[in-house]
Formats: C-alpha cells, sequence, structure tokens
C-alpha cells in the first residue's frame, strides 16, 4: 500500500471517529421534551384542582417515587415530580409546575441528575438562584426548602462534586429567611463515611422505602415550621 493511499485511510478512520464521536455529544445534549409530562399534570389539575395554600414537592425522581401523601398524611401536599429532570427544567416549566398552585412551602430536590451530566456545582446553584428568584418574584411569601443532593453508591465518584454544589446552595440560602435547607447527607453516611446501601433500591441510585422514612423524618420539621 502507497504511504498515499495509507494516510488516506487512516483520515477516514478518524474522521469517521470523530463523526461518530459528535453524533453521541449530540444525543447526550439533546433536551428532554417535557411538554407530555407538564400538560399530563396540567390535564390532572383540571381534573382534580388542588387546593391553594399546601406543600408542593418539586423536582427528579427521588420526589417523583416518593409517596408524599403517604408520608405525611394530613399535609396537604402536590407532588410534582418528573424524572431525569435538573434544576433548570422546573425553572423553565415554574409558571405552570409552581404558580398555579401558590404554595406556602415548596420540598425541592434536584441538582443528582445535573452533576451526572456533567454541570459545574456553580451552575447547579446558579440555576437553584433563578428558581428561587422567579418564585419569589411571583409568590413573595412561598418558603423553598432545598434537600441536599444525596449520596448514593451509584454516584458515589460524583459526591465531592454534589457537597460542593450542596455547599454553594446552602450558602445563598443564608441570604434569605423563606429559604431553608435540609441536610440528607450525612443522615445517608455509615459509620464507614459510605453511603448506607440499605437506604436504597437495587440501583443503588433511587431510595426505597426505608430510605424515603428516613427522608420523611429530616423533612418534617420544616413542614411544620409556621410561615
Amino acid at each position: 500500500m502507497s504511504l498515499r493511499r495509507h494516510l488516506t485511510k487512516h483520515f477516514l478512520a478518524v474522521l469517521c471517529g470523530l463523526l461518530a464521536t459528535a453524533a453521541i455529544i449530540a444525543a447526550e445534549e439533546k433536551p428532554v421534551d417535557w411538554e407530555p409530562t407538564i400538560q399530563a399534570f396540567e390535564k390532572q389539575d383540571r381534573l382534580r384542582p388542588p387546593e391553594p395554600g399546601g406543600v408542593l414537592f418539586l423536582g427528579s425522581s427521588s420526589i417523583r417515587l416518593w409517596n408524599t401523601a403517604q408520608a405525611f398524611p394530613g399535609v396537604k401536599s402536590i407532588n410534582r415530580g418528573f424524572g431525569g429532570s435538573q434544576v433548570a427544567d422546573s425553572v423553565k416549566f415554574a409558571e405552570r409546575l409552581v404558580v398555579p398552585y401558590k404554595p406556602r412551602l415548596i420540598v425541592f430536590y434536584a441538582g443528582d441528575n445535573d452533576i451526572a451530566a456533567g454541570k459545574s456545582p456553580a451552575q447547579v446553584a446558579s440555576d437553584f438562584q433563578d428558581f428561587a428568584k422567579k418564585i419569589q418574584k411571583e409568590l413573595a411569601e412561598t418558603r423553598i426548602a432545598f434537600v441536599s443532593i444525596k449520596p448514593s453508591p451509584s454516584r458515589w465518584k460524583q459526591f465531592e462534586r454534589q457537597q460542593q454544589a450542596n455547599r454553594l446552595v446552602a450558602e445563598f440560602i443564608k441570604s434569605d429567611r423563606r429559604l431553608s435547607y435540609i441536610d440528607v447527607v450525612q443522615p445517608m453516611l455509615g459509620d464507614d463515611g459510605q453511603p448506607r446501601a440499605q437506604l436504597f433500591k437495587k440501583d443503588m441510585l433511587h431510595l426505597n422505602d426505608e430510605g424515603y422514612e428516613l427522608w420523611a423524618k429530616i423533612v418534617m420539621p420544616v413542614l411544620q415550621q409556621p410561615d
């Protein structure tokens, strides 16, 4: 094979590799179409309109999979978790997912997927600030409680970046009486400093019943605080 043919073949192989990589990156960066999910929530609300002044649980799959009505009997609550979502998704749909309910309190969990997708801790904190400001503009007295990004065995390599995001959010929260920070990290770690596996489903990412029981004990005092 001539040198020219060899170089041409090598160039084509490299080009194909670059194109394949670009296709993968484009697929990963393609935004999720949440519109059908949001429309399903809106249809549900038309059929059974929630009463204003309750507690809104909002965020990613850790909220979606949580039977909040069962966990907090007697608390007027709405669950609007949508699995796989990031903080920015709640910012985008706040007018439709939050404002109509006029909640007295929002229990918010997101950021887990953001860090896993490669977002920086600073971006997570910035997105939460955008969320808080957007809500406060429309609902001045609504309180927001940020549940810290949880440690999990399946995402343990991301723990330090999760903690950086948690620290940045916690620092921002200190600036406003309407905001509070709920630390679930320390209670979810064992004596060895590792996530307690008994709190998770088989995927070692999502909480099981025991995990949610722990969260309910931690979150309940925040629900009982006077507005």
